[in-house]
């Protein structure tokens, strides 16, 4: 273990630019396996996907009338999967009616294994639901727990029943999978199950079957998809599962927000915050120390309009960033040594990290631990993260928006004296 003794808007100019196209910013060369690996999903499949990170509020147009367009406009068939929910039946109505509201011809997909007088296992295979679902142009699955979902649509034995066959039929023609919270975690090809608190998962690790089950995968084999990320610091538990199932990708995505991730697998965040890339592919681990510990990782914040090009690692900011500019590091707006006590707290580490890229500093470091009661309350964790000659931020033109591209993120494991204060 190591010690350590720690201390503990952004104004803006603004100048309002019209007109103006995103411009690519071209990212580090990616690792010849991620990249091949990325590349392989795109092509094949003609659909999209709406990963939600959950709360998506009813007032949300941007991303309600998303969903709407890729299912095929005003009119489109959109079948609702209130499967996750624990309230199966009204959760499903409830978005029904919103999905009607924005347009669509939304009807609900009745199989759930919560849904009173029904049988999940006949429903699943039940032929002219499958029907329907293939001759959808989208499908909406709203949140709850992930695990009722791939219970749901996966028989014991583990293959597809017909209504997931359908949605995959459908999702490879052209249409649209949307989801939220447990929606959104199905995305990828292994998901959180059981999860355990975020510094409970750093300290104590992952394992298959308990933490990590498969998901549905649609995003495909390569990249992890976690939700609720920033609100609740999710990004610091994707960490150790990416490892565990050997991810090079991550995307967390936070709360009324949204990744579109299109057929030519480029992903456009949308909505009120903002989404996480995590890439390992140079990453390190020590596994000779004790501790969950990793180096050179890197870590980029994707705000509202922000892209990023999943075969080709190719990093497009949104228009209004063009407008603004990247951030002059000859002319930081902090000047203040960067240093969060509680890296894992609400929005924390997507703050520092828009506070680094716009300072005269370095490097800008995060602690995470608990308190005296809880497991191995004396360990805790330090994340750095440091400017390196790709990393790069924009400010918008016209909001407060920011963009982190690619800034080092390093991890090792620490120890704090309990109780962490005393009165004299």
């Amino acid at each position: 273990m190591f010690n350590i003794l720690c201390r503990s808007c952004i104004a803006l100019a603004l100048a309002l630019a019209a007109g103006l196209s995103g411009q690519a910013l071209a990212a580090a060369p990616a690792k010849d396996g991620q990249t091949k690996a990325a590349r392989a999903g795109a092509g094949q499949i003609k659909g999209s996907l709406v990963i939600i990170g959950g709360s998506l509020r009813t007032a949300n147009a941007p991303v309600w009338e998303r969903i709407v367009a890729l299912a095929g406009g005003r009119g489109a068939r959109i079948a609702v999967f209130p499967s996750a929910a624990n309230l199966p039946d009204r959760a499903g109505k409830l978005d029904v009616e919103r999905l009607r509201a924005y347009g669509a011809d939304a009807f609900l997909a009745p199989v759930s294994v919560k849904l009173a007088g029904t049988d999940y296992r006949e429903l699943a295979d039940d032929a002219d639901i499958a029907r329907q679902v293939r001759e959808a142009g989208g499908a909406y699955f709203v949140g709850g727990d992930q695990a009722r979902i791939t219970q749901a649509l996966r028989r014991p034995d583990g293959s597809n029943t017909l209504v997931l066959d359908a949605l995959w039929d459908m999702y490879r023609r052209g249409g649209v999978i949307a989801g939220t919270s447990a929606g959104a975690a199905i995305m990828s090809s292994s998901m959180f199950n059981e999860a355990k608190p975020v510094l409970d998962t750093l300290k104590l690790g992952v394992n298959d079957g308990r933490a990590l089950a498969p998901g549905l995968g649609f995003i495909g084999e390569h990249v992890f998809v976690d939700q609720h990320l920033l609100v609740r610091g999710r990004f610091a538990r994707m960490l150790p599962a990416m490892l565990h199932k050997g991810y090079k990708l991550g995307l967390g995505i936070d709360e009324n927000t949204a990744m579109i991730v299109g057929p030519d697998r480029e992903v456009e965040v949308l909505g009120y915050a903002g989404a996480l890339l995590i890439e390992l592919g140079s990453a390190t681990v020590d596994r000779f120390h004790p501790g969950f510990n990793m180096s050179n990782a890197r870590m980029s914040y994707l705000d509202n309009g922000d892209r990023y090009n999943l075969a080709t690692g190719v990093f497009t900011p949104s228009a209004d960033k063009v407008a603004g500019g990247k951030i002059d590091r000859a002319k930081p707006y902090y000047r203040e040594s960067l240093f969060s006590a509680d890296i894992l707290g609400h929005t924390t580490v997507a703050q520092l990290m828009k506070k680094l890229v716009d300072s005269d500093q370095s490097e800008a470091v995060g602690i995470a631990f608990g308190g005296p009661k809880d497991v191995r309350p004396e360990q805790g964790f330090e994340f750095r993260f440091t400017m390196v000659p790709e990393s790069v931020g924009y400010n918008s033109a016209v909001t407060d928006g920011v963009s982190v591209f690619k800034l080092r993120m390093d991890i090792r494991p620490i120890e704090i004296r309990q109780p962490v204060y005393q009165y004299k």
